[in-house]
C-alpha cells in the first residue's frame, strides 16, 4: 500500500487525509496541536464540515502525530503541505508555516533516496520556484498542486474538481500525482501540467475571476432594483449565454470567506510587484464594497426606524460557521450600528463567536438549519 503524509491535517488538509485513505493509502497526518492529534487518533473529532466524523471513525489506515519524526519510519512516496498562509498586510501570503516545514523536512533523515514535496497551501506566485533549489539540495523535489474547495463541501469537492493544476517538480512528480488524482477524484477532471509559477498564477486567477463575475452579477442587480427592473430575468438571460454562463452569476451578498477576498488581493499585490496593475482585481474589492452600501440603504430604506431586521444567516456562506469577511455580517453591524435593532437567526456555534466580539449590539435567536439550507 503506497504510503502518503499530509503535514497540517485542518480543515483542508483533514478532509484530503481522509479522501487519500478513502482512496486505498495509507496516510500520516501531522499537526502541530497534540490533544486535535488525539481526538483525531481516538476518531473522537468533532467537525462541523459536512462528512468529516464519519470518514474519520470508518477509515483504518490513517494515523496522526504531533511530530515530523515518525515520517522518518514512514516511507510516503508524496509528502503534501497543507499548513495555513494567511495574508500579510502588503496584500501577500505569510509563508512562514510553510518555511518552517520545509526547513524542517531539510533537516530530517528521510527514509529512501527522492522525497516529493506537493505544496497544496495557497502560496504567492514565484514563492515554490524561490524554495525549490535549496529544497533540492536534500532530495526534495517541491511541486505545487492547489485546491479548489469551498467551506461547508470540502470532502466533495476533492473528489469534484472542475480542474487539476500540477505545477510538477519534474516527469516523475507529474506522474505520481497524476495517479493520485485518478484515484481520488471520482469525476474525470482536466488535468493541466503546467510551472509552479503558472499553477500559482492560475490557482489565483480562477477565484479572482469569480470574485469579479459576482461583483458583476451584484452590480447590475443594484441597478435593476433602482429601475425597477426584474433582476432574476436579467440575469438569467445574461447567463443563458454560454460564453458566459450562469454559475456564480446571481443576485445576493457580496463574496467573502477565507479565499476570495484575500486571493484577488494577492493577485493583485503580486502584479503591481511586477509594475503591472491589474485594475480589474482591485474594482473588483471596489464593486463589493459599493453593493454593500447599496444593500444597507436599501435595508434602511425597507424598515421603519422601529421596526427589527430580522437576519436568517450572518456567516459567509449559510451552512458554515465562518465570519471570515462575511459581507451578511457587515450588513448587520452597518445596520446595529445605525441605530437598527437587528436580530441574528444563528447556529449555536456562530452565536456563540457573534457574543463574544459584538456584545449586546445584536439581539440572538438560535436557528437550526434544514438539511437544504446545510448543502447550500
Amino acid at each position: 500500500m503506497n504510503k502518503i503524509a499530509v503535514i497540517g491535517i485542518g480543515r483542508l488538509g483533514l478532509c484530503f487525509a481522509l479522501q487519500l485513505e478513502r482512496a486505498g493509502y495509507d496516510v500520516l497526518g501531522i499537526d502541530a496541536r497534540p490533544d486535535y492529534v488525539d481526538a483525531i487518533n481516538r476518531r473522537t473529532l468533532r467537525s462541523v464540515e459536512p462528512g468529516v466524523e464519519e470518514a474519520l471513525r470508518s477509515c483504518v489506515h490513517f494515523r496522526a502525530s504531533h511530530q515530523l519524526q515518525p515520517l522518518t519510519d514512514f516511507p510516503a512516496t508524496l509528502i503534501y503541505i497543507a499548513v495555513a498562509t494567511p495574508s500579510d498586510p502588503a496584500g501577500g501570503y505569510d509563508h512562514s508555516l510553510v518555511n518552517r516545514v520545509l526547513a524542517s523536512l531539510c533537516e530530517l533523515d528521510l527514509p529512501g533516496s527522492r522525497h516529493d514535496i506537493v505544496a497544496i497551501s495557497t502560496t504567492l506566485p514565484g514563492y515554490c520556484d524561490s524554495q525549490a533549489e535549496e529544497a533540492a539540495k536534500y532530495d526534495l523535489f517541491l511541486s505545487y498542486k492547489p485546491e479548489f474547495v469551498a467551506q461547508g463541501s470540502i470532502m466533495r469537492d476533492l473528489q469534484y474538481p472542475e480542474q487539476v493544476l500540477l505545477g510538477a517538480a519534474d516527469d516523475i512528480a507529474a506522474r505520481k500525482l497524476t495517479d493520485v488524482c485518478t484515484n481520488v477524484c471520482l469525476s474525470h477532471p482536466r488535468v493541466f501540467r503546467m510551472s509552479r509559477l503558472s499553477a500559482e498564477i492560475a490557482k489565483l486567477a480562477t477565484n479572482c475571476f469569480l470574485t469579479m463575475k459576482i461583483s458583476f452579477a451584484n452590480s447590475i442587480g443594484d441597478l435593476c432594483v433602482l429601475t425597477g427592473a426584474d433582476t432574476e430575468n436579467v440575469l438569467a438571460s445574461i447567463g443563458a449565454d454560454t460564453r458566459i454562463g450562469n454559475k456564480f452569476l446571481r443576485y445576493g451578498f457580496g463574496y467573502g470567506g477565507p479565499c476570495f477576498p484575500r486571493d484577488n488581493r494577492a493577485l493583485a499585490a503580486f502584479a503591481a510587484r511586477q509594475n503591472m496593475p491589474l485594475f480589474l482585481s482591485k474594482a473588483t474589492d471596489q464593486v463589493n464594497r459599493q453593493h454593500l452600501e447599496f444593500q444597507v440603504a436599501e435595508y434602511l430604506f425597507k424598515y421603519q426606524p422601529q421596526e427589527a431586521i430580522h437576519l436568517t444567516s450572518v456567516t459567509y456562506k449559510v451552512g458554515t460557521e465562518m465570519l471570515e469577511e462575511s459581507q451578511q455580517l457587515a450588513l448587520a453591524e452597518c445596520l446595529a450600528r445605525a441605530g437598527r435593532k437587528v436580530v441574528i437567526h444563528e447556529t449555536e456555534v456562530v452565536l456563540e463567536q457573534l457574543k463574544n466580539v459584538y456584545g449586546d449590539l445584536f439581539e440572538y435567536k438560535l436557528a437550526c438549519r434544514t438539511e437544504e439550507e446545510s448543502a447550500a
